[in-house]
């Protein structure tokens, strides 16, 4: 009997892997690195794709002008949490994958040369959850902003607080807001930011509390999500509900701005209240 011949193996020529993303909102797949140079948009769509706190201060601060605060603190354990894992071993994990220590990230900065405190929260970091480390730094932001007497810029995308630091946690909404109120009575400038997504413990507090308040296109912002409101009203939500389009319409946040202008808009907003 003749032997077959086997085929000679072929080279694996597959692409290498996350060169191409699939776009969430018009669902082609498009080239990472085009979504990079154009600061995070889908360039079929302009969708708005999630950024990490480091890149979002890149994109808003003048160039070497961020002045980091409070870099080493990190959160600890203080109720021994566990469900799937150790909250511990949860904090190491998100350390590795992020390179933060946790999600906030804090400092001085020049925006166009207009001197402030900015703040961003990191979606990747427990999605952008509100622990004890993320309230102590957006407080000492707002307290440096009162003190010095420059605009506060916060940058938010939260999941809400973080459950695993229970009642430590929830503190800080109210740690936030009452800084946030002293900051007011200073006469301090908050420009908020809210970012895909924005909601529960992180919105009910410093997130929605700004003088003037910016949205990102399509972003989803509230306090529940539209999935917990419908399970627990099992009511059908008005087409669009907790956009940010339909949260300009009903007059509940100031702009919708699109990420590549948001930085010459802040500039504009502080020129213009005269900070």
């Amino acid at each position: 009997m003749a032997k077959v011949k086997q085929p000679a193996a072929t080279q694996d020529k597959r692409v290498p892997e996350g060169l191409w993303l699939r776009c969430p909102d018009c669902e082609n797949m498009v080239y990472r690195k085009q979504v990079d140079e154009r600061l995070g948009l889908c360039p079929e769509c302009g969708y708005h794709f999630r950024l990490s706190a480091r890149r979002r201060i890149e994109m808003l601060a003048d160039e070497g002008s961020f002045e980091e605060a409070l870099a080493d603190i990190a959160s600890a354990d203080p109720l021994k949490f566990a469900d799937r894992k150790t909250y511990s071993d949860r904090l190491a994990d998100e350390r590795r994958k992020t390179g933060e220590l946790d999600a906030a990230v804090v400092g001085r900065a020049y925006i166009r040369g207009r001197p402030i405190m900015l703040g961003a929260l990191d979606p990747d970091f427990i999605m952008g959850s509100m622990g004890s480390v993320v309230g102590e730094k957006i407080t000492y932001a707002i307290e440096q902003a009162t003190e010095l007497s420059i605009p506060l810029v916060l940058v938010s995308t939260s999941g809400g607080a973080r459950m695993m630091e229970g009642i430590v946690s929830l503190m800080q909404m109210a740690k936030t807001s009452a800084a946030l109120a002293r900051f007011d009575d200073a006469g301090g400038l908050y420009i908020s930011v809210l970012v895909n997504p924005c909601t529960a413990g992180v919105a009910a507090s410093f997130a929605f509390l700004g003088d003037v308040i910016i949205a990102e296109p399509k972003a989803l912002i509230g306090f529940a999500g539209p999935r917990v409101i419908f399970q627990t009203m099992k009511r059908e939500l008005p087409e669009g509900f907790q956009t940010s389009e339909f949260l300009i319409e009903h007059g509940f946040i100031d702009m919708i701005v699109a990420r590549p202008d948001l930085r010459s808009e802040i500039a504009s907003i502080i020129d213009y209240c005269g900070k």
